[in-house]
């Protein structure tokens, strides 16, 4: 028995597929559940038809795609958010956050949309855009902190508490020596 396909049914095929089955199979479960139909030679280009008018809009809606894509492109993000003095971030950067920004450039794009690794330190970072199943955006962004970075000034500070401490150590040796003499 030759049957259409309207959902994917595991072990069989597809929606949309034309396969062959047993007749009790096809008539005791697969046309009850509506699962199937009869592959009659209407239904076959009731079929042809729609995958014809179904390629149509897909392409179309993969043609928008590609042109919000190509908008995207040129686009570079800076995100300014709050840092600890060894240059971790409180909390991270999330998908959330690029969306925010990208809305304030004119983008309208949906946070579910936007892949981000994981984010907990200052630096340069890409997040990718899944616009449809073919097309996707990289977005390079740039994680800085809010205020004056610490973390340059940091290392600054330790040598000169390193050359303070020998200095010290030296004064009481030289007193010592001359007194034992």
């Amino acid at each position: 028995m030759e049957l259409i396909l309207k959902e994917d049914v595991i072990g069989l095929g597809y929606k949309n597929d034309i396969v062959n089955v047993k007749s009790g199979y096809g008539r005791n479960f697969l046309i009850p559940t509506g699962k199937a139909v009869i592959a009659s030679d209407s239904a076959k280009k009731v079929l042809a038809e729609n995958l014809r008018q179904q390629a149509v809009k897909l392409a179309k809606i993969k043609a928008e795609a590609q042109a919000v894509a190509d908008k995207l492109a040129g686009v570079a993000l800076t995100i300014a958010t709050k840092v600890s003095t060894s240059g971790a971030i409180y909390g991270s950067v999330n998908s959330l956050q690029i969306a925010d920004e990208l809305k304030k450039l004119g983008f309208d794009i949906d946070r579910k949309k936007i892949v981000v690794k994981d984010v907990k330190a200052v630096g340069d970072y890409v997040a990718v855009v899944k616009l449809h199943k073919e097309v996707a955006a990289e977005i390079p962004f740039k994680v800085i902190a809010e205020g004056a970075p610490i973390v340059e000034e940091t290392p600054e500070v330790e040598p000169v508490v390193e050359e303070a401490a020998p200095v010290v150590e030296e004064a009481p040796v030289e007193e010592e020596a001359p007194a034992a003499e």
